[in-house]
């Protein structure tokens, strides 16, 4: 293909060695050139870009993955499509396989919706539409004031179960709880294999924690209003900072020990998710299933951010193999971690990227493919 008479073009906003070679990949397969950029630090650690040939009136891809260093990566992409839009592109389309902060997408105590706040932020710096892959919530497409495509590695990390682990029909798909028993549901299904559910929690998490919010409030008086009054008569109770309100008692949550709902004794478990990042509550469900009877255990996850003593961690624990795509940057953790295994997925970036450049609709992407994957 002439890039020259394409009328789009493909650059890497990441000066790091993974993204490049992602970009690459997915070139090849387009049969076009990487756009020639620059993307580095100052030295006062300044994001600074530098297009080097002209973008006007022109679709733009700016690929761009997500190191550990996630908050730099951020301010590459910003300021790349700050610089392409000043320079007069047509759209600037972001190819984000995995997006950052996707984590923070609820409310949480007195924090903030961080994943809202990106999305603004990227629509003012001239982004026009993204492509990315299993956001860790599908409502997270609402934040947006553009078309977002969401694609799905699921059918990627399925061909992998099919080719290459040995007697997977002996196997069975586990859900680490059960918000993620329809993403299992799903696999199972599309695999005809058995479902099991883990239930429970072995220690309190961080949303069990005391914050306050059952205290009683300060007891303030205020001359000429006496508060909510309720009407008289047998059964009215009072409360000593607000007379005549009373509020339902507040039961605390108390969840049960971990259960597993299903058979796995003798069987191959297969755990699927998501996101992979600190992976403790992974190896933890692996010993309980080990315990349960499963002879093999294997993780499939589209994200794998794999922080901190992941590598470590997953060598000395009772999993046999980690499974993850090339949407996140991990050479490091291979090298610590023979277990965890690579699929490439720029196959599926590279035909959203034709497609939507053409036009073209993007259901072949998502055929076979449930809502709830």
């Amino acid at each position: 293909m002439n890039v020259s008479r394409s009328g789009y073009r493909v650059f890497s906003a990441n000066s790091s060695t993974a993204c490049i070679e992602l970009a690459k990949k997915i070139t090849e397969r387009l049969g076009v050139e990487l756009g020639k950029s620059v993307v580095y630090q100052g030295s006062n650690s300044e994001t600074k870009v530098d297009v080097k040939e002209s973008v006007r009136g022109q679709d733009i891809f700016i690929i761009q993955t997500i190191p550990r260093d996630v908050n730099t990566a951020i301010m590459e992409l910003l300021v790349m499509a700050y610089a392409l839009k000043t320079n007069c592109a047509k759209n600037i389309i972001g190819v984000i396989p995995y997006f950052p902060y996707s984590k923070q997408c609820k409310m949480r105590k007195r924090g903030s919706i961080v994943c809202k706040l990106l999305a603004s932020m990227l629509a003012k710096a001239g982004l026009t539409h993204i492509i990315t892959m299993d956001l860790h919530q599908k409502e997270i497409q609402g934040f947006f004031s553009f078309p977002v495509d969401n694609l799905r590695a699921s059918p990627f990390l399925i061909q992998y179960i099919q080719e290459e682990i040995p007697d997977y029909r002996n196997a069975v798909i586990v859900a680490r709880s059960p918000s993620a028993a329809k993403r299992a549901q799903s696999y199972a299904e599309r695999l005809r294999l058995g479902l099991a559910v883990m239930h429970g929690e072995a220690h309190h998490s961080e949303l069990d924690m005391p914050d306050g919010r059952q205290s009683p409030p300060l007891s303030r008086t205020t001359p000429g209003h006496t508060g909510l009054e309720l009407p008289s008569g047998e059964g009215r109770r009072r409360h000593s900072s607000f007379p005549g309100l009373d509020l339902p008692m507040m039961m605390a949550k108390e969840k049960p020990p971990i259960t597993v709902v299903g058979d796995v004794g003798g069987r191959i478990a297969i755990i699927v998710d998501d996101i992979i990042d600190d992976v403790e509550d992974f190896v933890a469900t692996a010993e309980i299933l080990k315990e349960r009877g499963a002879y093999k255990i294997y993780i499939m996850a589209t994200h794998g951010l794999l922080s901190a003593d992941a590598p470590r961690l997953i060598e000395d624990s009772a999993i046999d193999e980690v499974v993850v795509t090339n949407t996140v940057p991990h050479e490091v953790q291979k090298l610590q971690c023979p277990k965890i295994k690579t699929v490439d997925v720029s196959m599926i970036l590279a035909e959203a990227i034709r497609r939507t450049h053409n036009g073209e609709s993007m259901a072949y992407l998502f055929r076979n493919i449930a809502v709830d994957d």
